[in-house]
């Protein structure tokens, strides 16, 4: 059995309203750390739950925001799997105080 989502499930799966869907069919969000030292705090809460799950987003760390990327290569989609993690990494920026930046319509 296949844990793929479509991004409609995705989009309304607990935790994700951070998160927008591409066309590419990764999910994104951008969280706006303010300073790098607070950007690298997020960063290394990133690392342990991707960790914990075994579950790798990609990650960048500017001076003022924090983007992540995630997509199950395996099954070359979105799948129960970045939703979870989504969430995670969601929860993690607000126990920071660290806000997303409001996702598009896209």
């Amino acid at each position: 059995m296949s844990d793929h989502m479509t991004p409609t499930q995705f989009r309304a799966a607990a935790g994700t309203a951070d998160w927008r869907v591409l066309d590419d069919g990764r999910a994104t969000a951008t969280f706006r750390t303010g300073a790098f030292t607070t950007g690298v705090r997020l960063v290394e809460e990133i690392g342990e739950l991707a960790e914990a799950a075994n579950h790798h987003p990609d990650v960048d760390l500017r001076y003022g925001t924090v983007v992540v990327r995630t997509v199950s290569h395996d099954i070359g989609g979105l799948s129960q799997r970045d939703a979870a993690l989504a969430a995670q990494i969601s929860a993690a920026a607000r126990e920071l105080d660290i806000p997303a930046e409001a996702p598009s319509s896209a």
